[in-house]
């Protein structure tokens, strides 16, 4: 686990209460069942390059906030964020909500999680 800062990490711990998370089972879950739900790597270009989550779309936490509403206008559509491990797709959530987007999780666990797990991963 990466070592993170103090301030950083309750910033994050301060959004948690305020945004929906789910597991990286329930989103394996979810995709074999073929649920619709929009899947978002919100991971660096070059993190999403090494590997990411099958069907996951790369839209990093550095631009979510600037390209969201071009790609997904619809305010009621369901998301999922993920990151490396469960951080800075928090913070993502937590600023598309203030937005006015009402269906957005954050995967707790992130790509580690999912890697950990021996789930799937696309190229």
């Amino acid at each position: 686990m990466a070592n993170h800062a103090p301030r950083f990490l309750q910033l994050v711990e301060a959004v948690r209460g305020n945004i929906r998370e789910c597991t990286v089972r329930d989103v394996e879950k979810r995709i074999a069942a073929n649920e619709q739900f929009l899947l978002f790597d919100v991971r660096e270009e070059s993190e999403f390059a090494q590997g990411h989550l099958p069907g996951a779309k790369s839209l990093g936490k550095g631009i979510i906030e600037r390209d969201i509403e071009a790609l997904v206008p619809d305010f009621d559509r369901e998301m999922v964020l993920y990151c490396g491990g469960g951080f800075r797709s928090a913070l993502a959530a937590d600023n598309l909500q203030k937005m006015g987007y009402t269906n957005v999780i954050s995967m707790d666990g992130g790509f580690r999680g999912w890697k950990e797990a021996n789930l799937p991963i696309e190229k």
